[in-house]
């Protein structure tokens, strides 16, 4: 009897959820833009608890440079950046880009989640980037917002020079366009849409248009990956279920939206999630090592950084390579990676 009282026990415990168990604690942080959003789905829709994970999500950073100095910090275990990478690994922080979060592993150029937005009266017309010249324009530097404003004005033959550009967290960009203290801002979503809706005449020059291979990594310190391989790969895992289920229900994904970024709308959130949804690609190709070496090259030959890294030194592809084996389905709805840019273990990126 009291054999089986204890394998009854036992059997109880195995069956019990996650969250009655030993769950691995981890802490993660997340930029206010909605191309974060699977952070805190995965939170809300349970598949971090599938996942044995325990996650803390620290507060909205304005940027990646903030978050980056938050997980230097020790604030967060693992963050999702892009260009604000670059610079940190120059500065000698020692990062891992582990899989995306936007971004995509099957073409070259991918920015839909981007736009520059102009103020009534500016004098910048939609069909002439040339008439960018002389004007005044926020960006945020060291983020892709600057990455992205070099594209336009290499596009429109300007140089950097050729204009003034006015270091701004995204979230003041909007006061700043209606104060008229700017003509013009590049943002990621929904700081563009959330312009044209509070700022009288403001109107779109640009969206888009595949001028930059969007960067949107997870990453983390190296010494933390080396000892928690196993607690990535269920973080990557349990993001990757919440790309997808953002991708298959957008307007609930935006529900979700308006309870983590402060101020969004809900119907913001719902026009953003239409331009998010096309970049919510967590797998890794070569195509994803040449965008971080793109834009350190844009970024070096415009005189922005002075040198540059080995691109294979910061990507660390075995964990979401694991994740794609492991769980097809979490990506079956998505078109599959052309073999010429396939990875295995062992890849190494050739500019």
């Amino acid at each position: 009897m009291k054999r089986i009282l204890l394998l009854g026990a036992a059997l109880v415990l195995a069956c019990m959820p996650a969250k009655a168990q030993d769950l691995v604690k981890l802490k993660v942080g997340m930029v206010s833009a909605i191309d974060m959003l699977a952070i805190p789905v995965a939170l809300e829709r349970g598949f971090y608890e599938k996942q044995g994970l325990d996650v803390t999500i620290a507060r909205p950073y304005a940027t990646g440079v903030d978050a980056l100095n938050a997980l230097q910090a020790g604030e967060v275990e693992v963050v999702q950046v892009g260009v604000p990478m670059i610079g940190a690994v120059l500065r000698g922080m020692d990062l891992v880009a582990l899989g995306n979060f936007s971004g995509n592993p099957t073409k070259t150029g991918s920015d839909a989640t981007m736009a520059l937005i102009a103020r009534e009266g500016s004098g910048i017309k939609k069909d002439d980037l040339a008439s960018l010249k002389g004007k005044k324009i926020a960006t945020s530097f060291g983020t892709i917002n600057h990455l992205y404003i070099l594209a336009i004005l290499e596009k429109a033959g300007l140089k950097p020079d050729d204009v003034t550009l006015v270091n701004t967290p995204p979230p003041d960009m909007t006061v700043a366009l209606l104060a008229k203290g700017i003509d013009a801002f590049v943002g990621w979503d929904p700081w563009p849409i959330i312009a044209q809706k509070d700022v009288p005449g403001a109107y779109e020059v640009l969206r888009g248009g595949n001028l930059i291979a969007y960067l949107g990594f997870a990453v983390t310190l190296r010494p933390w990956l080396d000892k928690n391989e196993a607690t990535t790969e269920k973080f990557l895992a349990a993001t990757s279920e919440a790309d997808q289920w953002m991708r298959k229900n957008p307007k609930q994904a935006a529900a979700i939206a308006t309870r983590w970024i402060p101020g969004l709308k809900l119907d913001v959130a719902e026009t953003a999630m239409q331009f998010n949804v096309q970049q919510l690609d967590r797998r890794l190709s070569a195509n994803n090592y040449r965008a971080l070496w793109s834009a350190q090259d844009r970024l070096h030959r415009l005189g922005i950084i002075k040198s540059v890294f080995d691109v294979n030194k910061h990507i660390e592809p075995k964990p979401i390579l694991n994740v794609m084996k492991k769980h097809p389905e979490l990506f079956a709805d998505l078109p599959p990676i052309p073999a010429d840019v396939a990875i295995g273990p062992g890849f190494v990126f050739k500019p």
